[in-house]
C-alpha cells in the first residue's frame, strides 16, 4: 500500500514539475514573439517622428565623440542624412551609442530601428538580420612611420604587427609571404612596437586605422588594400519592414549616385 502510494506522489511530483517546466517554456516563447511583433515598423516610426539608431562614439572617424561632447563621423552623418529623408524634418533621429558585441543584439532585440557602427555585411549575419546596400567598402590596409616604404614589397622580410587570430594573418601572408608576423593584443600595442621601433608596419582596417593616423599624423597608410569589407547598415527581418528597407536602400543608392557619400568619406579622411 505504501509502495501505492509512494509511486503516485512521485508521478504527482513529476506531473507538477513537468507543468512548470511548460508554463516557463511558453511564457519566454510568448515574450519572444512579443518582442518580435512589437518592433517598430515604418507606419509607427513615422507616427513616433524619430529614428532610433545604434552608432559608436569611440571610433574615428566613423563615430566617435569630439572635445564639445557631440556624436561626429561618417556614420553619424549617415544617421541623420537617413533620418530627415526618411522622416523629412531636421532632427528626427535619437542616436544609442553600442559596444561592438551588442551591435547586432539591439537590433535583434527590438532596441533600436537600425545599427550604423561599422558592422560588415557577411553571409552568417545575414541569416539573422537584414544589410543595407554597402555605404563604404572597408578593407585590410597597412599603418607605417617609414617615409621610404611605398608598396606592399616593401615590407618583405621586414616585421609587421598583426592582431592575434585575425583574418589580416592570412591576407598579409598571401601579399607578403616573405614578411615576420608579430601577434598583438590590441591597437595601442601595435603602437608600442611602432613606436620602440619593434615592427615596421602594422596591418589592421582601413576605417580604424584612418583615425589612428588623424590622431598621429607622423603614420601614413599604404594606399593598396588588402581585402574589402562592405560596411552596411543592419536592419531587421520580416516582411512587415519591407518599407522602412526599401526606403533605406533607396536613400542610400541616391547618394552613391549623387555624391554625397564620396563626398562625406573624403571629408572624414578615410582611404
Amino acid at each position: 500500500m505504501n509502495n501505492g502510494c509512494n509511486r503516485w506522489k512521485a508521478i504527482t511530483r513529476l506531473h507538477l514539475v513537468l507543468s512548470a517546466t511548460l508554463i516557463i517554456f511558453l511564457r519566454f516563447s510568448f515574450a519572444d514573439s512579443q518582442l518580435i511583433a512589437n518592433a517598430a515598423e515604418m507606419p509607427e516610426i513615422k507616427q513616433r517622428g524619430y529614428l532610433n539608431i545604434a552608432v559608436k562614439n569611440n571610433l574615428r572617424p566613423l563615430g566617435f565623440t569630439d572635445v564639445s561632447g557631440k556624436l561626429q563621423g561618417l556614420e553619424i552623418d549617415l544617421a541623420v542624412k537617413l533620418s530627415q529623408d526618411l522622416l523629412g524634418k531636421e532632427n528626427a533621429v535619437k542616436l544609442k551609442p553600442v559596444s561592438n558585441r551588442d551591435r547586432m543584439t539591439v537590433v535583434l532585440n527590438n532596441q533600436v530601428d537600425l545599427t550604423i557602427a561599422r558592422v560588415t555585411a557577411t553571409e552568417s549575419r545575414s541569416r539573422l538580420v537584414s544589410f543595407s546596400v554597402p555605404y563604404y567598402f572597408d578593407g585590410t590596409v597597412l599603418v607605417t612611420k617609414d617615409a621610404s616604404a611605398q608598396r606592399l614589397a616593401d615590407f618583405a622580410r621586414r616585421k609587421i604587427a598583426v592582431l592575434k587570430k585575425s583574418s589580416t594573418i592570412a591576407e598579409v601572408k598571401y601579399y607578403i609571404p616573405n614578411a615576420e608576423l608579430l601577434g598583438v593584443n590590441s591597437y595601442e600595442e601595435a603602437r608600442s612596437l611602432l613606436e620602440k621601433n619593434n615592427c615596421d608596419a602594422f596591418a589592421a582596417d582601413a576605417s580604424v586605422l584612418s583615425g589612428w593616423v588623424q590622431q598621429y599624423p607622423e603614420y601614413r597608410l599604404l594606399s593598396t588594400k588588402l581585402s574589402t569589407q562592405p560596411l552596411s547598415v543592419v536592419m531587421p527581418k520580416g516582411l512587415q519592414y519591407d518599407e522602412l528597407r526599401q526606403r533605406v536602400n533607396e536613400a542610400i543608392a541616391r547618394y552613391i549616385a549623387k555624391g554625397w557619400l564620396a563626398e562625406r568619406v573624403k571629408y572624414w579622411g578615410l582611404p
